[in-house]
């Protein structure tokens, strides 16, 4: 098969890594890729919501399968752009329907869905400008901290979570009334706050069976101790210990069954991955989000568990087999830990000379921010390189991508060590 993923960070390396080494996989091109994927693919200039141009490349390049890493591209309907078009309809896309994008790219719409289909979440109420006393007012219904969160994407900052009164209200205003995040703050979502420890379950799923994915944990916060701002993810462990098989199963028959059986009951095409955040509230898992895609830094600590041929996996989701396929999983505990600028989340320095990858032996070294110039490696992003390790148990995973992460060297690098401390 010709194979085209569409994104440029350390999901799409693990992606790309992943399917370069299925016996199906002839041509494997990554648009736009980083250093990284360039060494198991082709790395091509284009833009991932460019849908033309995704065609022109698709057709001109026999692509039988695209798989999507970002939640942009879903969000903006290409799944509905292959489909409605004569050329394209008959490849395959891994992603859902431009409606059940929506399960990401609106707030509101997936906590009614929730509401719906019976699935355990936190209570909320949307508000716009038009009813912002009534958003006060809920508010002052609630016990601290506040959670109030953009209704469409903001790319990860959507959210907050605040402990006064007073300053949820100031901020409540300032994302409706003031565009604090744009369009996608028109609608905020003020929900409850719950308290316990998170975690993600991934689902592959052809719109009627699924396979559930390994369990991982990210790290947002950018300080050690989870302190200080958000960021895209620090780093990941998977499986989660206390997510054990009766855990997963309580998942699996109170959340996971349900969103497939919802999606199909409300006449949603949905063909690919859903990332369910949860916490575990005394033992009660209760849905927070959905994304509509992997997630990351989780899938380079997921995906490599998987010891099946993820292609051949995918494959199943067009041609009806996929029901058929077996998901085996490697029994070790896998641990991803992030090397990030300096500065990030805020304001960092890109272009610093990247070395000592070359020395990394016991960890799989993941590009996220990273591109070549003048054959010397060169930071791109805030984060830049995911190490991700295997061993017997999570303590020992994680010894190895601390001493990865000191290997490799560029000026201003940052990383938590800490990486798994809560459990």
């Amino acid at each position: 098969m010709n194979v085209l993923i569409l994104g440029s960070g350390g999901r799409e390396h693990a992606f790309a890594w992943k399917i370069a080494k299925s016996s199906s996989c002839n041509n494997l091109f990554i648009a736009p890729g980083n250093a990284g994927t360039a060494e198991v693919g082709n790395n091509v200039e284009i833009d991932v919501n460019d849908f033309e141009s995704i065609k022109k490349f698709t057709l001109s390049k026999g692509i039988e399968m695209v798989v999507v890493g970002p939640e942009d591209p879903l969000v903006n309907g290409i799944y509905d752009f292959f489909q409605e078009d004569e050329e394209l309809q008959n490849i395959s896309l891994i992603g859902p329907s431009k409606d059940g994008a929506r399960l990401e790219g609106s707030k509101e719409f997936a906590k009614e869905f929730m509401i719906r289909h019976a699935i355990p979440t936190a209570k909320y109420q949307a508000f716009t400008k038009k009813n912002l006393e009534e958003g006060y007012e809920f508010l002052k219904s609630l016990d601290a901290p506040y959670v109030l969160k953009a209704d469409g994407l903001a790319a990860g900052k959507g959210v907050l979570i605040l402990d006064n009164l007073q300053e949820a209200k100031t901020e409540l205003k300032a994302m409706v009334a003031d565009a604090k995040f744009g369009n996608a703050s028109s609608t905020v979502v003020i929900e409850e706050f719950l308290s316990g420890i998170e975690l993600s379950v991934f689902v592959l799923t052809d719109g009627d069976s699924y396979k559930i994915l390994p369990s991982a944990k990210d790290y947002k916060r950018i300080g050690e101790g989870d302190t200080g701002l958000n960021t895209g993810g620090m780093g990941a462990i998977s499986p989660v210990p206390f997510a054990d098989r009766f855990y997963i199963e309580k998942v699996e028959r109170e959340i996971v069954k349900p969103t497939v059986e919802g999606l199909k009951k409300d006449g949603i095409t949905y063909k690919g991955f859903i990332f369910i955040g949860l916490i575990n509230v005394k033992g009660q898992p209760k849905v927070i989000e959905y994304n509509v895609r992997m997630g990351d830094p989780e899938t380079e600590v997921v995906i490599p568990r998987i010891k099946s041929d993820l292609l051949n996996l995918l494959k199943g989701i067009d041609d009806g087999t996929f029901s058929e396929k077996d998901l085996n999983i490697n029994d070790q505990a896998a641990t991803t830990v992030m090397l990030v600028s300096k500065g990030y989340p805020q304001s960092y320095e890109k272009g610093e000379a990247i070395s000592g990858i070359e020395d990394v032996t016991e960890s799989i070294v993941f590009h996220a921010g990273t591109k070549n110039e003048n054959e010397q490696l060169r930071t791109s992003g805030g984060r830049v390189i995911a190490l991700t390790s295997f061993g017997e148990n999570i303590e020992k995973a994680l010894a190895k991508s601390f001493a990865s992460a000191e290997k490799i060297s560029f000026r201003g690098k940052y990383y938590r060590k800490d990486i798994g401390f809560d459990l």
